[in-house]
């Protein structure tokens, strides 16, 4: 790592494209401290402490970096894009038009990123607008219905309009300062932004747990820190290497082919969309708890959805997670294309034929190895939870995930980084 740093430093290109993307998380943290215009301050600053035993606004407030608690400009944060970029994925698979543009390179990823910021904006106004209502009800992150914080006091039309586009032009800020660090800065740029938030939550977690549990109780979490960080890299890195041969053939005075390679299919294929996925489609009921006056509903949401350690919450949690992890690796890699690439290019995989039975093959290993990655997933964002609330520590309700999340993109950051500088060709980087 250290070797890595003093390469970056040396590489005038790469360093300035570090500096850039740290200067664009500056600017969304900053952001993401200015509190909309119109909302009680004092109102936020009571309801903070309140926020961290929340349960799935909590999540959305993980990813904002605490924008959301703070109902700042940037507070709906990455997540409308996030959620609008899977449902554009997922929807090139039941709409022929998006699966069009998927297969026409560079023009129709153009278009499908056109629609991604329309549908992005469209998802931003409609949770602009039930976060208003909880602003307003005092239940913004407390999950208590006899909660007296009422965050809007001038609760007029104009007043809560001026509320929902602020909000909205936030989230299209964000999403331009993404696009941002993925065209002129290091990694990819939403993921950048996602790590720089559940990162910039730590300090104040070990504050918490140092204070309540003193040093013991803080040496033993960060002994499971580690042990999860040893499982989270292992299966990250995990893969399975599948051997594909190409026959030769001869074209002029040239022979192309003969060569050996592998299609590599992880463990955690899908990384953590599924889990990003669930905890949106679990918001839709508070959402709509929010706007309609339906009691039970309310109630129901309520007594289930706002809390971290609720057997409902957990349970819908962890299902969700694992039928979207299937859902997302299906999408993601599918074996009718991949086999009949394969088959056009004069591959096979040695002892499967060419054609159907590849697709069985690959159809069959992705089953079995997506499995394990699916278990994997709901055990890290759920049983870190389960075992702190036994041990009465309910201030870090996403811990495994906030794990998953940072190692996840530091990884991929990582091996972005060493592809540039092998690029360059930068002596010594590959034998230090």
């Amino acid at each position: 790592m250290l070797s890595s740093l003093k390469n970056i430093a040396k590489v005038a290109d790469l360093r300035n494209k570090v500096l850039f993307t740290l200067l664009i998380i500056a600017i969304y943290q900053l952001g993401a401290n200015i509190p909309v215009p119109g909302v009680s301050y004092s109102a936020i600053q009571s309801i903070t402490n309140a926020s961290k035993s929340s349960g799935l606004l909590g999540f959305f407030d993980l990813f904002s970096g605490g924008a959301l608690a703070r109902a700042a400009v940037l507070g709906l944060g990455i997540m409308p894009y996030i959620t609008s970029s899977i449902i554009v994925q997922l929807l090139g698979t039941v709409i022929p038009k998006f699966a069009e543009w998927q297969e026409q390179g560079a023009v129709g990823q153009r278009k499908l990123t056109q629609t991604t910021r329309y549908l992005t904006i469209a998802l931003a106004l409609m949770q602009s607008s039930g976060l208003v209502f909880l602003l307003h009800s005092g239940q913004l992150l407390s999950g208590s219905s006899s909660s007296t914080y009422n965050l809007i006091p001038d609760f007029t039309v104009l007043h809560v309009l001026f509320i929902i586009l602020t909000f909205t032009a936030g989230t299209a800020f964000v999403m331009w300062l993404g696009e941002l660090i993925t065209q002129r800065g290091i990694g990819q740029g939403m993921s950048i932004i996602i790590f720089s938030n559940v990162v910039a939550t730590l300090p104040l977690d070990v504050d918490i747990i140092k204070a309540d549990k003193h040093w013991a109780g803080l040496v033993i979490i960060l002994a499971v820190c580690i042990l999860l960080l040893v499982a989270i890299v292992y299966v990250e890195l995990g893969q399975r290497r599948i051997p594909v041969t190409f026959a030769r053939r001869v074209q002029g005075r040239r022979m192309y082919g003969g060569q050996s390679t592998y299609i590599p299919l992880k463990v955690n294929q899908a990384g953590v969309i599924p889990i990003i996925f669930a905890s949106s489609l679990l918001y839709i009921p508070v959402l709509i708890s929010t706007v309609l006056p339906w009691k039970g509903l309310h109630n129901w949401v309520q007594n289930n959805l706002l809390s971290p350690t609720g057997s409902v919450y957990l349970i819908l949690y962890g299902v969700f997670i694992i039928l979207f992890t299937f859902f997302y690796v299906q999408v993601s890699f599918d074996p009718f294309q991949q086999a009949d690439q394969i088959r056009k290019q004069g591959g096979y995989i040695p002892g499967i034929r060419p054609g159907a039975p590849t697709q069985r093959y690959l159809s069959g290993i992705l089953n079995r190895i997506t499995l394990p990655g699916a278990l994997f997933l709901a055990a890290v964002a759920l049983v870190p939870s389960l075992i702190l609330a036994a041990w009465h520590i309910t201030s870090i309700p996403f811990f495994g995930t906030t794990l998953l999340i940072s190692v996840g993109v530091s990884l991929e950051t990582n091996k972005q980084i060493d592809s540039q500088l092998t690029m360059r060709n930068y002596e010594g980087f590959l034998t230090q």
